[in-house]
């Protein structure tokens, strides 16, 4: 009779064991997926010279794909000015958001970044400098084929650049229908020349994860900048073959996969 109840005491113990064991597995299950829970807001920051309706084909395929995505139209009239108007939209997201940003607009998420809203950031074909670093400094590092263009970059008199419309379909979208390119060219937002060579004072990518597009055939931001850039900040990189600077224009469902990436894995 001793012996029974000694069994069935264990036996009990066991089961108990067990039960916590699935329990506290179940759990941890739970967490993970709390943790993996898939980003849903996005919000999308174009460079220099252009306007965020560049993003509508990759906004449609995010939208389609039951994403909330907002364009940020800054300024260009400085780095300070394009950083708020970012921020102002970050303010307005209703939880976690995966913020982008094309070319210079590399610059702007990564100190807009620093947003509590922010948790992971998408260089598109962009810079990413550190504190205290400029793009334009960095770039004479890592010369693009346009910079090494006499007259390719021109600038007004009161300090505001944009690219010569001659040479804008082939440096900066190359890979874009003809008639595109000329309308974009012609359509330009004039940038002022102090973006570029204005100094970093925060760096979000340094804290929080990050993925890099690297466009292969980009003229505007040498591609091995890009690599440069994505590899110091331990990017998931993906390099787009073939893809001129408007790889966001040009090949949006690879760049939409990349975002879609980080907002289902940034979490």
């Amino acid at each position: 009779m001793e012996s029974s109840v000694k069994i069935s005491s264990y036996a009990a113990s066991v089961l108990a064991l067990s039960a916590c064991f699935f329990a506290s597995a179940n759990a941890m299950a739970q967490d993970a997926k709390v943790e993996h829970k898939p980003v849903k807001n996005i919000v999308l920051v174009h460079g220099a010279w252009v306007d965020g309706s560049g993003w509508k084909p990759v906004y449609d395929i995010l939208a389609r794909d039951g994403y909330h995505v907002t364009l940020v139209q800054e300024p260009l009239t400085s780095l300070e000015d394009d950083v708020t108007a970012a921020k102002r939209v970050l303010d307005l997201q209703n939880g976690p958001t995966i913020l982008v940003g094309h070319s210079y607009g590399g610059s702007i998420i990564t100190e807009a970044g620093t947003h509590p809203n922010v948790v992971g950031l998408v260089y598109v074909a962009a810079h990413a400098p550190n504190v205290g670093e400029d793009e334009g400094a960095l770039g004479k590092g890592k010369p693009s084929f346009t910079a090494k263009q006499a007259g390719a970059i021109e600038k007004t008199e009161d300090g505001y650049t944009y690219l010569n419309p001659a040479v804008f379909p082939k440096d900066f979208a190359a890979d874009l229908p003809l008639r595109q390119a000329q309308f974009e060219a012609h359509g330009q937002i004039l940038t002022a020349a102090k973006v570029f060579g204005t100094p970093l004072t925060a760096a979000a990518w340094t804290t929080k994860p990050s993925w890099g597009i690297v466009a292969s055939d980009d003229k505007i931001i040498n591609p091995d900048l890009e690599r440069w850039y994505y590899e110091r900040a331990h990017s998931h990189m993906t390099v787009i073959a073939g893809a001129s600077h408007s790889v966001y224009e040009s090949r949006p469902k690879e760049v939409a996969a990349v975002i879609e990436d980080a907002a289902k894995h940034a979490m």
